[in-house]
């Protein structure tokens, strides 16, 4: 989902001059920020100076800024379209939108934006943007924009200064966190309405909003409260209560929806919510009166914008602990990031069977939002994503050949390459090319007919393994088995091992004779199971006929 703005708050005393953020920044106040954005290996972040008149452009693999883009008075809100390719920046004191094009970070485009404009946020498609903005009168609203024509295209009239834009991730519905006035609309950006305007008396200032990545709930920090609202998206009712540590300014989510990272001004930390318990399962210490905090789904980390101290804390939220801070400029306001398409670079291993069924640890960078594995486009299961660099997944069945495997997640799908060929082996076979021998043995003490029975490997893979029978004449017995071979009536069970391609094992029995025996003795042998599969049965049985004269006299 495109990033939201989300005004930040200093001590409680400032609130009444967040009303209108170019009078706050003019009295040298600090305001409320809106979200901090994690900025992936090889992705750009952008940040708002609200004193700075400017945007910093951070390169987030290095963590240094590397341009500074000069924009309109007081910039505020900061969102990147889902295509990286352009910035847009709301400007508080000059009431217009700066648009800055990500290729040449200078400013391409000017939008009038009515007075105050602060929160922004992108539909998902990229094809309009949503500006909180005051209509003047006391009357607040949100402008649509298209993009395609940097025009406004529809006003939705508003309940409360908007604070904080939202869109669910199918596009239709834009949340608003009304500030002053403690309200959340619902809008309906097909018919550009509200459709709900949600009160309690438990969410008092919303500054803050978020929605799950199933698009089923809300989420708004609720400054006045000290709590976070939980909001069932089907029915617009609040429906659960988080407290949490006074003054909670903004709020993001895990790309699983599990863990809230709300950042508490007076407590200059951020509380980690367990959404299926409803409770704070950790605090983590960050800068100086905390503003906005956003969730990096490419690489599993938060950045959070400490106002007092021009800079931003990144988070893991693997250890939950600060690990870098990122200088800044004047009072950095807002931070938005440009997505980060997930990249395959390795596969182990990098073939399996066409049934499918193996497990294959898939390698590359911004794979920690991962929600789908597709192997020849056709969905793997099982997805485990051990970290930014590391997903496993189970290869699903596919006929022989060789194909992408893509990783699909909150920024896109992965482009191809040879990195990520999947050669699917055709199933191994093995024709078993069944043989029977025999030899008498005469004698007026014991004669009995010698019989071998043979599996010989015609490939071309080799034989696991296989069961032959042997079918006695009526009245026959079978002795002196060779190991692995039993007897039951007149019917041999021999089971063989592993057979290499090439090879043959023999399994020995014998049939003694007795003056019954006279004539012929007929035993056939067959193929009963094998594996892997034999590709020919036209050789699985042999017939082996031995006549008998007399107890003297045979031939076979």
């Amino acid at each position: 989902m495109p990033p939201t703005t989300r005004p930040r708050r200093g001590p409680r005393k400032r609130l009444t001059a967040l009303v209108a953020a170019f009078a706050l920044a003019a009295t040298g106040l600090t305001a409320l920020s809106t979200p901090a954005h994690a900025a992936a290996p090889g992705t750009t972040a952008y940040v708002t100076n609200l004193r700075g008149n400017s945007v910093s452009v951070i390169d987030a693999t290095t963590g240094t800024v590397t341009a500074t883009v000069p924009v309109g008075t007081f910039p505020s809100g900061v969102a990147v379209s889902p295509d990286g390719a352009e910035v847009y920046v709301t400007n508080q004191g000059s009431n217009n939108i700066s648009v800055i094009d990500a290729a040449t970070n200078t400013v391409s485009a000017t939008i009038p934006a009515s007075q105050f404009p602060n929160p922004v946020a992108f539909a998902p498609d990229g094809a309009h943007a949503y500006v909180g903005v005051s209509l003047g009168g006391g009357a607040q609203g949100v402008r649509v924009i298209d993009t395609a024509t940097h025009t406004v295209t529809a006003t939705v009239t508003v309940t409360g200064q908007p604070f904080d834009i939202a869109v669910t991730p199918d596009g239709g519905k834009a949340i608003v966190a009304g500030f002053v006035g403690s309200t959340v609309s619902v809008i309906d950006t097909a018919t550009n309405t509200v459709t709900a305007t949600i009160t309690s008396p438990s969410a008092q200032t919303p500054a803050g909003v978020v929605i799950s990545p199933d698009g089923t709930h809300a989420y708004t920090a609720n400054y006045n409260s000290n709590n976070v609202s939980v909001i069932d998206l089907a029915t617009n009712t609040i429906t659960g209560t988080v407290p949490v540590a006074s003054g909670p300014q903004d709020v993001s989510i895990s790309p699983d929806g599990a863990h809230l990272y709300v950042t508490t001004a007076s407590a200059n930390a951020v509380a980690v919510i367990d959404t299926a318990t409803s409770a704070v399962t950790t605090t983590i210490p960050v800068g100086i009166q905390p503003a906005g905090i956003r969730v990096n789904p490419a690489d599993g980390t938060a950045y959070v914008t400490n106002t007092a101290t021009d800079d931003v804390s990144v988070i893991d939220l693997t250890t939950n602990a600060v690990t870098a801070t990122i200088g800044v400029g004047d009072t950095p306001y807002n931070v938005d990031v440009s997505p980060a398409r997930p990249i395959v670079t390795g596969l182990s291993p990098g073939s399996g069977p066409a049934a499918g069924g193996n497990t294959v640890t898939i390698t590359g960078s911004h794979l920690y939002s991962t929600s789908a594995v597709k192997f020849g486009g056709t969905p793997a299961t099982n997805v485990t994503v051990v970290n930014a660099t590391t997903i496993t997944a189970t290869a699903p069945a596919h006929p022989p050949g060789t194909v992408h495997v893509t990783v699909t997640t909150q920024a896109g799908t992965s482009a191809t390459g040879n990195a990520d060929q999947y050669t699917y082996l055709p199933e191994p076979e093995a024709d078993i090319d069944v043989d029977l021998t025999a030899q008498p043995h005469l004698g007026i003490l014991v004669p009995y007919l010698s019989y071998t029975l043979t599996a010989h490997n015609t490939g071309p893979d080799a034989v696991t393994s296989a069961t032959l029978t042997a079918t006695l004449p009526p009245g026959a017995t079978a002795t002196n088995l060779a190991a692995g071979c039993t007897t039951a009536a007149t019917t041999l069970t021999c089971t063989y091992g592993t057979i290499a391609n090439g090879a043959s094992t023999g399994k020995t029995f014998r049939v003694p004779l007795h003056l019954l025996s006279l004539g012929h003795v007929t035993v056939t042998a067959v193929r009963a199971t094998s594996a892997p599969t034999d590709p020919n049965t036209a050789n699985d049985t042999a017939t082996k006929t031995c006549h008998v004269i007399s107890i003297i006299l045979a031939t076979c």
